[in-house]
């Protein structure tokens, strides 16, 4: 198998601009991508279960990589949530499979989207970690929008290993990520 495009763009364009913009002399020492996770909260699963299934199904195709279903840990008699009743799924992608699926998010899923105008800088949790919220999981292609009931959104986490929201900003914009906002 070949290495995915993101992936040598990212040895060839992107780790020399990080070394000569942060003064980087150890190879390591370069921020870069760990993992990605994809989470899908279905609150409608408290009174319809096989809703939790489907959203698995969909969210496995979007990945390429079998999601997790994940259970309440502690019951909120409000919602009517029990602990161990199914309310999402996620994935984690690491490796090849994390750099398909962002070479995807960025080049194919996003400029779907809408009035897309990119993406906002201001999600960043302080420690070089962005998480972008998607309302709808249609803009995937490999989701066929023929034999969806529902549109449901979904989390991407983008976990880096930059310490710091200003390097991850500049890691993520070498990488093709389209911000805008």
């Amino acid at each position: 198998m070949s290495t995915p495009r993101l992936a040598e763009k990212y040895k060839k364009d992107v780790v020399p601009v990080l070394k000569k913009e942060f003064g980087i002399v150890n190879p390591m020492a370069v921020p870069r991508v760990e993992k990605v996770v994809l989470n899908m909260g279905i609150g409608e699963a408290i009174t319809n279960a096989k809703l939790v299934d489907t959203a698995a199904e969909e969210l496995t195709k979007i990945a390429g990589q079998r999601a997790v279903v994940t259970k309440a840990k502690k019951s909120i008699a409000t919602f009517k949530l029990r602990a161990g009743m199914p309310i999402g799924c996620r994935v984690t992608l690491r490796g090849d499979r994390m750099y398909e699926f962002l070479d995807r998010l960025m080049n194919v899923a996003l400029p779907r989207v809408r009035d897309f105008r990119g993406v906002p800088t201001r999600a960043f949790d302080g420690r070089g970690n962005y998480t972008l919220g998607v309302k709808d999981h249609l803009i995937f292609p490999e989701i066929d929008p023929t034999k969806i009931d529902k549109s449901k959104g979904l989390n991407v986490t983008i976990v880096t290993t930059a310490g710091s929201d200003d390097r991850a900003r500049v890691l993520l914009k070498e990488l093709g990520m389209p911000f805008g906002r």
